[in-house]
Formats: C-alpha cells, sequence, structure tokens
C-alpha cells in the first residue's frame, strides 16, 4: 500500500456523480487543490453505502476550498451511477473495473464471496505536489474508516 510521504500515481477512470458518465483524471483535480481518494468495495453494499454516505456527509469538505473528494470500487460506471441517484452522492464515484488503480495504490483485494477481485476500504490525501498526506486501509472487512485524520491532514495543508 502506499504510504504517507510517496508520490501518488496519476489516473484516469471512467465515473459519474449521478448524472453524466464521463473520464475523470486525478491531474485535473489535484490542478484545483488537494484529493481525498476514498476506495471501497461494492455499490449498494450496508457497509459501503455507510461509508460513501458519510463522506457525503461530511460538512467540513465545503470549507475546505478547491478539495476534491472521490471514491473508487471495481463496479462499473452504470452502477456507480444509480448508487450516486440513489444516495444523492455529489462527487465522483470512480469504476476502476480492472483493478489497475487499486492495485497500483496497493489495495486491491482477492475478493469477497462469490466476487473477484475488489478495492479494499482506503483512504488517502493527496497535496497538489502529488505527495501522500494521509494513508489508511482497513485491515479486515468490518474495519470502518475514521475521517477524523483526513480532516486533520486537510487542515495542515491549509
Amino acid at each position: 500500500m502506499l504510504s504517507e510521504g510517496d508520490t501518488a500515481p496519476d489516473f484516469v477512470l471512467p465515473g459519474t456523480d449521478g448524472d453524466e458518465i464521463g473520464l475523470f483524471a486525478l491531474a485535473d483535480a489535484l490542478e484545483q487543490g488537494p484529493a481525498v481518494i476514498a476506495f471501497y468495495r461494492f455499490d449498494f453494499h450496508p457497509a459501503c453505502t455507510d461509508q460513501v454516505c458519510a463522506i457525503r456527509d461530511l460538512e467540513w469538505f465545503e470549507f475546505m476550498a478547491g478539495t476534491r473528494t472521490v471514491a473508487i470500487s471495481t463496479d462499473s460506471a452504470f452502477s456507480h451511477r444509480a448508487f450516486a441517484r440513489e444516495h444523492d452522492i455529489d462527487f465522483p464515484l470512480l469504476s476502476d473495473d480492472t483493478g489497475t488503480v487499486s492495485d497500483t495504490y496497493g489495495v486491491l483485494s482477492d475478493g469477497v464471496a462469490d466476487h473477484g477481485l475488489v478495492s479494499n476500504r482506503a483512504t488517502f490525501v493527496v497535496d497538489t505536489d502529488w505527495t501522500v498526506r494521509y494513508a489508511w486501509a482497513a485491515d479486515d472487512l468490518d474495519d470502518k474508516p475514521d475521517l477524523r485524520p483526513v480532516k486533520r491532514t486537510l487542515e495542515s495543508m491549509a
């Protein structure tokens, strides 16, 4: 897994915020400010819904000018669109359907039950110099991300 101080790899992935499906590039986000990258396992899974909706509900993102947030899983962009619409997700959900980006970030998992390769739950904060300023990944399926360190990291960058 990438660690704090590592250089974040660029990626371009298809995704949606519930409207149109298009391509999203990390490079474009970092031109505006830092990025929060949250990996999650599946759309519509109760634990993952809680994870993505918790990010959606964070009011402090409104006060962090220029911060871009994306969430990545191996589900399709079409699944993401339905998920975003159902849960009013207003940030891009990106489709890493081949697992390449998840693997590059060191968070690709062998899967769960009958699912193939999936993204492990993980959160990264990347600054505009492409440096990973915060990195966390779940050790097991029940681990939930604590978003308070994400907030502290972003505040320290302001």
